[in-house]
């Protein structure tokens, strides 16, 4: 027992050491967000004086906060909404129907996951102007297809963990596909579905180059969008962007606490270690 205490001891230390390395910067944002801008620009590392919440007033008048708050919600929660219920039906028809064509499917999906954005990005917008899909919506559907090839990844390995005999029973009792996948089937994807909410939610919530891109009304803007004005050629007024930013991390946080439990069963349960 003597000789495992060390061991044990550098793990608790080197996890710690990792914990602040990570916490730190955020440390630094919300220290910085309390403070006046030329407070910020002499010292950045220094404790704030007389800390206020001048500055989150100020930014979220400025930026319009709450619109910002309120499309970025939408935007995320159809996103999410869409890759859930088609990555979730398609990863299962994979999974189930061995057949080239389900292969070459995969393999496709697959694929897509490694092309750089930047290598379409420009095709992308012209189409999408085409199709009339400047706009939030819009760009929720490009979303679709974009986080497709990771969530039916994703479902896929799962689906190898859901024993058929739940299928089979359910097709002898007069089941048909649908009430099959959505009564029966999805349920038992729970676990592996709050992984993929987290996971895409982080990247929709926070992205800033495809909404920039698609967006072209200041009134379907983005969270993203809102920082990123506040910075410009002649000027960077971080004492109001901080506080957004703060403010724009407090729900994926929360999320994440809450739904954490689920991810670290689903890695767990789920082929994800390999």
């Amino acid at each position: 027992m003597s000789k495992k205490n060390p061991m044990r001891i550098i793990f608790y230390a080197l996890t710690f050491l990792l914990a602040v390395i990570i916490l730190l910067p955020f440390f630094f944002v919300v220290m910085n967000s309390f403070k006046s801008y030329s407070e910020i620009i002499i010292n950045a590392s220094a404790l704030p004086e007389s800390p206020s919440f001048a500055n989150y007033l100020k930014g979220i008048e400025k930026v319009h906060f709450w619109r910002l708050l309120g499309n970025t919600v939408f935007i995320t929660a159809i996103s999410i909404v869409g890759m859930i219920v088609f990555g979730s039906m398609a990863a299962w028809k994979i999974a189930r129907v061995k057949s080239r064509t389900s292969s070459i499917m995969y393999a496709t999906y697959i694929l897509a996951m490694i092309i750089p954005f930047q290598s379409i990005m420009i095709p992308l917008v012209v189409v999408a102007a085409k199709l009339n899909m400047l706009h939030a919506v819009g760009l929720s559907i490009l979303y679709w297809g974009f986080g497709m090839p990771l969530t039916i990844f994703l479902y896929k390995g799962y689906f190898n963990y859901v024993p058929r005999s739940l299928e089979e029973s359910a097709k002898l009792d007069g089941c048909n596909d649908f009430i099959l996948f959505w009564k029966i089937l999805f349920p038992q994807l729970r676990t592996m579905t709050s992984t993929i909410v987290i996971l895409q939610s982080l990247w929709v919530w926070n992205d800033f180059l495809l909404p920039f891109l698609i967006l072209i009304k200041r009134n379907h803007h983005t969270i993203p969008l809102g920082i990123n004005s506040f910075f410009g050629i002649y000027k960077a007024q971080w004492d109001m962007a901080l506080p957004i930013l703060v403010m724009g991390m407090i729900p994926l946080i929360i999320g994440f606490l809450a739904a954490q439990k689920h991810i670290v069963r689903s890695i767990a349960s789920s082929g994800l270690k390999g």
